[in-house]
């Protein structure tokens, strides 16, 4: 692999991402600093949310809503052999990882999948568009709801949070659910300015989540995460992420062959049904979790965030060059 091949799948993203972890580990937020800091990440959260919801076109999801086979395979994916997948590698690190670390490992495979990257990858590999909208829309919606009960059912019991308290509830209701839905009914007064001017938008999108990395990591610091963490933890969550990101893609494309689906729809599974979502994830982990332990628990999340764009934009190249070699051989063969 080239070096401009490797570049072009780093996501510029990430140096934002890893500033806003220095920044908190050199100049964490406390005092009124951390509860200012938490009320604008709350409302930078509920305005995220909004605008992902005024985003969501509804002519794109009828386009795509007939083909409910493909759909439920991207959503058990998601939602099934993922967290099968989470619960067995946690169980298997449990003992040489820190807890919350591994707690992340697992939390990571219970949230939905991404959207934007998801539909810009299949894209890219000349899959079916507008299924992949759909079923990455309907992921994010059945995460909203689905993901919480998730953590409740296979986190409770190790420590990190015990069951769903009301408050986190509210908290989800309020901060992601309810701004979600708002934003999707005020799409006929708001989307073709949203559409318009996507580019702009764009850093509350990100400025959201770096804002959400920065408080967590705070209070993580606070905590003494980098003096329960060392290198060799890190270590483990990139190879157990390439494990993961790897064994989900094998089996999608296995299932995407024994239920012959067309090039265009194995395209939208292995795409939409190996992502996981630092949009979703991040303000959930707030959420969710306790404060002090939201930086460790999304840190594998950030990290399997970069690999699976990474791993996705090779693929993706590779679709178009094996479908760009077929069509010339096709035009060779007809002349």
């Amino acid at each position: 692999m080239t070096s401009s091949k490797f570049l072009s799948g780093l996501d510029p993203f990430l140096a934002f991402l890893i500033a806003s972890v220095v920044a908190a580990s050199l100049v964490p937020a406390q005092g009124m600093g951390a509860t200012i800091a938490g009320w604008a990440a709350d409302l930078a959260i509920a305005l995220l949310f909004f605008l992902h919801g005024a985003k969501l076109s509804r002519a794109a999801i009828a386009a795509g809503i007939g083909n409910w086979r493909l759909h439920l395979f991207v959503l058990a994916s998601s939602f099934l052999l993922f967290p099968i997948l989470g619960l067995l590698i946690s169980r298997a690190v449990g003992g040489f990882v820190v807890p919350e670390i591994v707690t992340g490992l697992l939390y990571l495979s219970l949230l939905p999948s991404t959207v934007q990257s998801s539909i810009a990858f299949t894209a890219m590999a000349g899959g079916n568009v507008a299924a992949a909208v759909c079923s990455a829309s309907l992921s994010n919606i059945v995460g909203i709801i689905l993901t919480p009960v998730l953590v409740g059912l296979a986190i409770h019991s190790d420590g990190a949070m015990k069951g769903i308290s009301g408050e986190a509830v509210r908290g989800i209701m309020l901060q992601l659910l309810l701004p979600f839905t708002l934003g999707h009914l005020a799409r006929p007064l708001i989307g073709t300015f949203i559409a318009r001017h996507k580019t702009l938008l764009m850093p509350v999108d990100r400025g959201s989540i770096l804002l959400v990395v920065y408080t967590a990591f705070s209070a993580a610091v606070i905590n003494g995460i980098w003096k329960k963490t060392d290198l060799s933890d890190l270590v483990v969550i990139i190879i157990l992420s390439f494990a993961l990101l790897t064994l989900v893609m094998a089996i999608n494309l296995l299932v995407a062959r024994r239920a012959r689906l067309a090039r265009e729809e194995e395209i939208v599974l292995l795409f939409c049904g190996s992502k996981k979502s630092l949009v979703s994830g991040v303000p959930m982990a707030a959420a969710l979790f306790p404060a002090a332990q939201v930086g460790f628990i999304i840190l594998p999340l950030m990290i399997f965030h970069q690999i699976q764009l990474f791993a996705c934009a090779v693929i993706a190249q590779r679709y178009r060059s094996t479908d760009g070699a077929e069509m010339s051989l096709a035009r060779s063969s007809a002349s």
